[in-house]
């Protein structure tokens, strides 16, 4: 049985930052659930950010820019919280593997786990394509990144 590692809030976890879940209502997402695949992570907690926290962003590019040092995380009240997030990625990573997953479910336009986009670094609501610290990571070290709207990709893949 193949596992998937997948962001804490779309199982209705309270750990956003607003401190709320983003839950999935989703059949096939429900039959992975009951068959034991799902494996919980939420890497901003992870990483030692609180919940509630200030909404953070990515300035300066995306998270694979941040991972290259050349991009950083920053919360709108101007805290830098970059290490927290890098942190969170790694441990996201090894999770992932201990757990034998080679895919990922992850939340969409979040700096950590955005697969396709992420807001902009302005705190104006603003997308751009690019990938969270944390999608990232897993993308690189050939673990396969969907987001939440990628369902049926996913299931297509491990069938």
């Amino acid at each position: 049985m193949e596992r998937i590692l997948v962001s804490s809030c779309l199982l209705g976890r309270p750990v956003r930052y607003d401190g709320r879940g983003r839950p999935v209502r989703d059949d096939l997402f429900e039959r992975w659930r009951a068959e034991g695949r799902l494996v919980p992570f939420c890497p901003e907690v992870a990483g030692g950010l609180p919940v509630p926290r200030p909404p953070a962003e990515i300035v300066g590019g995306d998270g694979a820019d941040v991972l290259d040092g050349a991009a950083r995380v920053v919360a709108d009240t101007g805290e830098d919280v970059t290490e927290a997030f890098v942190a969170g990625a790694r441990l996201a990573l090894e999770t992932a593997r201990r757990a034998g997953a080679r895919v990922a479910l992850l939340k969409e336009s979040s700096p950590s786990c955005g697969s396709r986009m992420i807001y902009d670094g302005t705190f104006t609501g603003t997308w751009v394509a690019g990938d969270g610290v944390t999608a990232a990571l897993l993308e690189r070290e050939g673990i396969r990144v969907f987001g939440e709207e990628g369902l049926a990709d996913l299931a297509a893949l491990l069938d």
